[in-house]
């Protein structure tokens, strides 16, 4: 045992020997403790030591306990972490989200985990709607962005979920048929605009094809003949 260290602890019981009492007054609304100690001979110290805040544990907003339950019923936790903090969710202390805090925010919930995924489900992703319908993921995207591609997202930044149906399926052929033409053309030929060309598409009033295959592959409109030669007539 060194010398400083006897020397603390001998002022240590020095200053216990030459009090008499202490007296502790705690102020839980100002945060404070008064602090009173009475000396032997009679001599008093008064201090205020201010207590740190406890405002007990911090609970995740409401909303994003919403939002996990929804997003828990389709993806998995590390998904569901990446999508809070594409967001700029953070957890009750304040922290980026992980897939354990995911998974502990689910079981403080009650919150079930996603199923695990069923091979043959019409629901898939971007990813495997390219690979199946034999196009680019930038091909997908466009679909879905001009509404021509059944899909839907749990909340802005999560991923697609996209219905592959039979009748979609339908939709990506490897040669142009007859009476279609790019969505330019069809715009021209029937003296409209381009985009009133694909809101007849999203309300089902005018079908549309992706060209998979050749030099000609791309969205193709379906503009008949009897459509042209009204045109040409007007």
């Amino acid at each position: 045992m060194n010398a400083k260290t006897t020397t603390q602890r001998d002022r240590k019981e020095l200053l216990r020997s030459l009090i008499s009492e202490v007296v502790v007054t705690i102020d839980r609304d100002q945060h404070q403790a008064d602090v009173e100690i009475f000396w032997e001979g009679g001599a008093n110290t008064d201090l205020q030591i201010r207590l740190n805040r406890y405002e007990g544990p911090r609970r995740l907003p409401e909303d994003t306990i919403d939002l996990i339950r929804r997003l828990a019923a389709h993806h998995p936790d590390h998904q569901i972490a990446a999508i809070l903090n594409l967001q700029g969710r953070r957890t009750g202390q304040g922290l980026p989200f992980s897939r354990a805090r995911v998974q502990g925010a689910r079981f403080r919930a009650g919150i079930p985990a996603a199923p695990p995924p069923d091979p043959n489900s019409e629901l898939v992703t971007i990813h495997r709607a390219a690979e199946q319908l034999g196009v680019s993921h930038f091909t997908i995207r466009r679909w879905l962005r001009d509404g021509l591609l059944p899909g839907e997202q749990t909340t802005p930044g999560s991923p697609w979920r996209i219905g592959l149906t039979d009748e979609v399926r339908g939709r990506f052929v490897p040669n142009v048929p007859d009476g279609f033409v790019p969505l330019a053309e069809a715009a021209k030929r029937l003296g409209v605009a381009r985009q009133t060309v694909l809101h007849q598409v999203q309300r089902g009033e005018r079908r549309a094809l992706e060209v998979t295959q050749g030099r000609r592959k791309g969205l193709r409109i379906e503009v008949p003949h009897k459509e042209l030669g009204l045109f040409a007539q007007a």
